[in-house]
């Protein structure tokens, strides 16, 4: 104890308090805790007594300890850095920190800046000059972060004035300033670093109706769950069934500038692979190809760290994704998963006492996730019909079935088999462009309907058209059907699919018509 510090020094005794009592981690000045600065934050007040929750592990703290108050939210740094960086829940770099302490667990009370306070890096002025007046979100500056996200530095949503100095053209540290503003006599001097609070959203002018589809590479999503950027979607489903999966592969291919992947509460060995393969993975922007790690920032909150941070593992991603969207960007926010932090909620609910809502959960956890998710729609479609469907041939056999329930189980074999189904570790199926998918959906509806056509006008007449029929004469077309999915986009091109799927459309069509006659 002779080594630990005494704070002697008047102004800094004021901002330190005792620790009352310990009872595990149990939301909102960021306070550091115990001789080690443990990070926490206030989640609640009684008088003069504080509920802090602390974002590390809590064992050595005793009663007595200090605390210190910081007088700031829990914040995250936004600037040149973010790309191809991994953080934790509350935003400690965890590369540095492995650098920094050689070690593969993060020591207690560890502080390292979140953007590196070390590196350069080559600041342009926009068209910005002294005496100009500029406010919250304008751009005034341009930083090549890498080859793919050019870094648009924006003045803080909070500032306005007019520029007494803008930095030249050249290397600067993200603490260094780069602008000054003057407004009503006050200077305000501006660097390339923001801080922002986490559970305050930055603000905006008015949301705009989304008018352009996320499209995902992804057969499923595409064609039958479609998404829209600037909407909300979420991935339910048991144990095994692939969410993570779908996620990755939305971080992979997806038509958007920057992708924010938290795991949160995820198993390390989620996070592992998504780390040793994303470097590996490309994309080609302007012909050029460029790692996707370059436009991905990784927040992971693993199952084995503190459950506390999962809560806010979850606002360090929204803030960093709300940033890049003020710079104008379309941004993915994958957050995986929600359960898991649901699950944070409850068991902090349970430190605070609260009273308890259905299986253990805070009563306000719907208020909490309807922040995150709006609202679903529901349709009815072929694979319907043909699981009830199903169930009647177990009992009955296909031949006692309709003509009609015949093709409809036939097309419902042929999209789960080959449209559905999507082979992620082949090079012509593992991202399947939205001319693809378009394509192939247009050939099997248009087969389904001109087959069930074809059945019901020749129902009544003596040359009855039926499915075996049809599957006889028509063998080649549903071999071309089922291999659609065979095309390759890189090998084939665009402008190939298109018109090998258009002359299939055109032989549908002409086959029907022989048929018919």
């Amino acid at each position: 104890m002779s080594n630990l510090k005494r704070f002697d020094d008047e102004e800094r005794e004021s901002k330190y308090g005792r620790v009352f009592a310990v009872s595990g981690p149990a939301m909102y000045e960021l306070v550091r805790v115990g001789y080690y600065e443990l990070v926490g934050e206030i989640i609640r007040l009684e008088g003069d007594m504080a509920t802090i929750q602390v974002y590390e592990e809590t064992s050595g703290v005793t009663v007595g300890d200090p605390v210190l108050r910081t007088g700031k939210p829990l914040s995250v740094e936004l600037g040149p850095g973010i790309m191809g960086s991994i953080f934790d829940g509350i935003q400690r770099p965890l590369k540095d920190i492995n650098e920094l302490t050689e070690s593969i667990y993060i020591p207690k009370g560890v502080n390292v800046p979140s953007l590196s306070r070390v590196a350069s890096w080559e600041f342009n002025p926009l068209n910005v000059k002294v005496g100009s007046h500029i406010t919250g979100g304008d751009l005034y500056g341009l930083v090549h972060e890498n080859t793919l996200v050019k870094h648009k530095m924006i003045v803080n949503p909070r500032a306005k004035g007019t520029v007494r100095y803008i930095a030249p053209s050249g290397n600067y540290k993200v603490d260094d300033v780069v602008l000054e503003t003057e407004f009503d006599g006050e200077i305000t001097k501006h660097t390339m670093l923001q801080v922002w609070p986490v559970r305050q959203p930055r603000p905006v002018t008015e949301k705009l109706p989304a008018n352009h589809p996320l499209l995902t590479g992804q057969r499923v999503l595409d064609s039958l769950f479609p998404c829209v950027q600037g909407g909300t979607t979420a991935i339910p489903g048991a144990f095994g069934c692939g969410k993570t999966v779908i996620s990755q592969a939305l971080s992979k291919y997806s038509n958007s500038d920057v992708i924010i992947y938290v795991g949160c509460g995820e198993r390390g060995n989620e996070m592992s692979e998504v780390l040793r393969d994303f470097p590996e993975l490309s994309v080609e922007i302007d012909g050029v190809t460029e790692s996707i790690m370059k436009r991905t920032a990784l927040v992971a909150n693993t199952s084995n760290m503190p459950v506390a941070a999962r809560e806010a593992s979850i606002y360090t991603g929204i803030t960093l994704s709300e940033y890049f969207r003020d710079m104008g960007y379309n941004v993915s926010m994958m957050a995986d998963s929600t359960s898991r932090w649901a699950e944070a909620l409850r068991e902090i609910s349970g430190r605070l006492a609260e009273m308890p809502a259905d299986s253990g959960y805070p009563a306000y956890l719907g208020a909490r996730l309807a922040s995150f998710y709006e609202r679903a729609g529901r349709v009815k479609e072929i694979l319907q019909e043909e699981e009830d469907l199903s169930e009647i041939v177990q009992l009955v056999g296909k031949a006692s079935l309709a003509e009609t329930d015949k093709i409809t189980l036939e097309v419902a074999k042929l999209l789960k088999d080959d449209f559905l189904q999507q082979n992620s570790y082949s090079s012509y199926d593992r991202f399947c462009p939205f001319y693809k998918t378009v394509g192939m959906l247009r050939n099997i509806i248009d087969f389904y309907d001109m087959a069930r056509h074809s059945v019901e006008s020749t129902a009544q007449s003596e040359n009855k058209i039926t499915w075996n029929v049809i599957r006889e004469a028509m063998g080649n077309i549903m071999y071309q059907l089922s291999s659609m999915k065979f095309k390759d986009p890189v090998k084939d091109g665009e402008a190939k699919i298109k018109a090998d799927f258009e002359q299939l459309h055109e032989d549908l069509q002409q086959a029907f018509r022989n048929l018919e006659d």
